[in-house]
């Protein structure tokens, strides 16, 4: 075990772990944020994405070793149910969840599009969230979700 300082959504959290573990599982079972998923652990469907000083990364491939000092964001830093951000109003306005496993890492990685480029077309969306799987196939909804916050004049303000 070694303390590790994680920096998630502005907080330093001093946490005893095994430098290898997934930051997954740190989220979930040491910080109590459970917005992150585990949907395969390989990688390939994104229900565990979240953003690393403003890239998202796969939390369940992403070892705990190494983040100290970077900014870890989780969709818990994005808003809440009683004051969720635009994106997230977004996703709720466009009924953009079904079962909604998927969402939080679909947020995040929107999210991290949004900041590098405000304005994107249908095109570079769907191209940027092709890292991210829906099995309930609202992939339709989740692109309008993002193209209506791309839309308005000031994006995620």
């Amino acid at each position: 075990m070694s303390q590790i300082t994680l920096n998630v959504n502005g907080s330093a959290q001093p946490l005893d772990l095994e430098p290898d573990m997934p930051l997954l599982y740190a989220l979930r079972n040491h910080l109590g944020l459970n917005g992150a998923k585990y949907g395969c652990g390989l990688g390939q469907c994104g229900a565990c994405t979240v953003i690393v000083d403003d890239q998202p990364v796969f939390a369940c491939l992403t070892p705990c070793a190494g983040l100290e000092g970077k900014r870890i964001r989780t969709v818990e830093g994005l808003g809440s149910a009683a004051n969720p951000g635009p994106l997230q109003t977004a996703f709720i306005d466009k009924q953009a969840a079904q079962c909604g496993y998927c969402i939080a890492g679909m947020l995040m990685r929107a999210q991290s599009l949004l900041e590098r480029n405000p304005h994107p077309d249908e095109q570079t969306i769907r191209e940027y969230m092709a890292g991210n799987l829906c099995r309930c196939g609202t992939h339709l909804r989740i692109i309008e979700a993002i193209k209506q916050v791309a839309d308005r004049k000031g994006s995620l303000t």
